[in-house]
């Protein structure tokens, strides 16, 4: 009903229920509490719930939301990446997290990659926006990396917390090559 996506080494399907575990895990990560926040979920049903409340219907809304990273070679659900209307952010952004055993093998790359060119080639984005933590530079280098060019920082509602904002707009974007020719 809703595109997925592939990549040399993942599967890339939107984020359900039956995810919940997965979700429990990353939000529950030390990164994600750090870098993204505690969202106070700390059962597995609190985050099928927190899937229904909070993808699900931006996902039925907009055709896009958050995407489960899958291992092809072994079926492994190790992380997100999606493309998110938060509140707070002006536009579309781009976001992504890996379980801690996954990071830095470049799968957040990969799948980060993948979605991007899917928000202006198949979603037809004319922006995409991405916030992260002044503190974490693995994902500052990971948005540079994917082409997004830093702004200046933002708030977010109900946050002193300055973060930065990225930005790419689909007429600047580099020439990003076909994933060899995988949806």
């Amino acid at each position: 009903m809703y595109t997925e996506f592939k990549t040399e080494r993942l599967q890339l399907r939107p984020t359900l229920e039956e995810d919940a575990e997965l979700i429990y895990q990353l939000m529950n990560t030390d990164k994600f509490i750090k870098y993204v926040g505690d969202r106070g979920i700390i059962s597995i049903p609190m985050a099928a719930d927190y899937i229904k409340r909070m993808m699900l219907p931006q996902l039925k809304a907009l055709g896009f939301s958050s995407y489960t990273m899958i291992t092809k070679h072994d079926g492994v659900k190790i992380g997100t990446c999606g493309l998110y209307n938060r509140y707070g952010v002006a536009g579309i952004d781009i976001g992504f997290g890996l379980l801690p055993g996954f990071e830095g093998l470049g799968y957040a790359y990969e799948a980060s990659h993948r979605i991007l060119n899917a928000a202006f080639d198949e979603f037809e984005l004319k922006e995409v926006k991405a916030i992260t933590s002044k503190e974490n530079f693995s994902s500052q280098k990971l948005l540079e990396k994917l082409g997004l060019q830093k702004v200046g920082v933002t708030k977010l509602p109900n946050s002193d917390e300055e973060i930065l904002l990225y930005t790419l707009a689909a007429n600047k974007r580099r020439t990003v090559q076909k994933d060899k020719g995988l949806n």
